[in-house]
């Protein structure tokens, strides 16, 4: 055997060697499951509890001190969604033609520009709210109370502030991640926010909204299944373990894409 030769299995044998212990060193030092995301999956096989399953993906990593207890809401709003708010939204589009729905749908849209000019005023930017006061008086006038949306037509853009947006604009950090009841994805910044909106809608009563429909319900749940019927979100379309951290992870960095236009 020639000396070359030697030397070559003698390189060949210390290159595997080397890759041998580096490929053991990777394994010690990367425990979080990237390698093998299913690892640390444990699935449930109890009936009484969530059937969600708890995913090991530092990625998607979000604060959620709660998250037992938002998993558990999480899936109630899953069986709510699918038992009672579904079928109530397949019942409305089926008896309200295409054009109701979209009537309906930009008169609720008119009166939530109220909490955005507020919003954009508490936040300094003018802009914003000159464009929304225009969007307000010409759809209130021309759109016949914001049945219509000839604002969007004439290019003044719609935009969307709220207080939990306000206060992220002025340094109050996001707090830990909330699941509402019926409401689905929040934080605790976000939450104060929507009780301060709603206490914006009631004390400015636009177009006297706020009083009618505390004499006559049946508006506030118009409403509500308005907002559930132009939501895409649908539990379980993701078809994905992995659901409840997408979720969570896509609504706090959205948030934060908000706040920081």
């Amino acid at each position: 055997m020639s000396k070359t030769h030697t030397l070559q299995r003698y390189l060949a044998t210390s290159v595997l060697l080397t890759l041998l212990h580096s490929t053991s060193w990777a394994e010690e030092v990367d425990p979080d499951g990237f390698k093998n995301p299913l690892q640390h999956l444990n699935f449930n096989q109890r009936q009484d509890q969530h059937e969600f399953e708890r995913a090991a993906l530092e990625a998607l990593h979000i604060k959620d001190p709660l998250e037992q207890w938002n998993r558990r809401v999480y899936h109630f709003n899953y069986r709510f969604d699918q038992w009672v708010f579904l079928p109530v939204v397949k019942g409305y589009t089926t008896i309200a033609p295409h054009f109701v729905r979209t009537g309906v749908s930009s008169f609720f849209s008119n009166l939530g520009e109220i909490k955005t000019l507020a919003n954009s005023l508490l936040q300094l930017k003018g802009h914003r709210a000159m464009e929304t006061t225009a969007r307000i008086l010409f759809n209130t006038i021309f759109g016949v109370g914001g049945l219509w949306d000839p604002a969007s037509k004439m290019g003044l853009a719609k935009n969307n502030e709220d207080f939990g947006q306000t206060l992220g604009y002025y340094g109050v950090p996001h707090g830990p991640y909330l699941m509402l009841p019926f409401l689905g994805p929040s934080n605790a910044r976000d939450t104060t926010g929507a009780v301060a909106d709603f206490g914006i809608d009631k004390s400015v009563n636009w177009l006297n909204m706020a009083k009618e429909s505390q004499r006559n319900p049946e508006i506030f749940g118009l409403q509500i299944v308005d907002q559930r019927y132009i939501t895409e979100l649908r539990y379980g379309q993701l078809n994905s373990p992995f659901e409840y951290e997408k979720i969570r992870y896509a609504y706090t960095k959205s948030r934060e894409l908000k706040i920081a236009e």
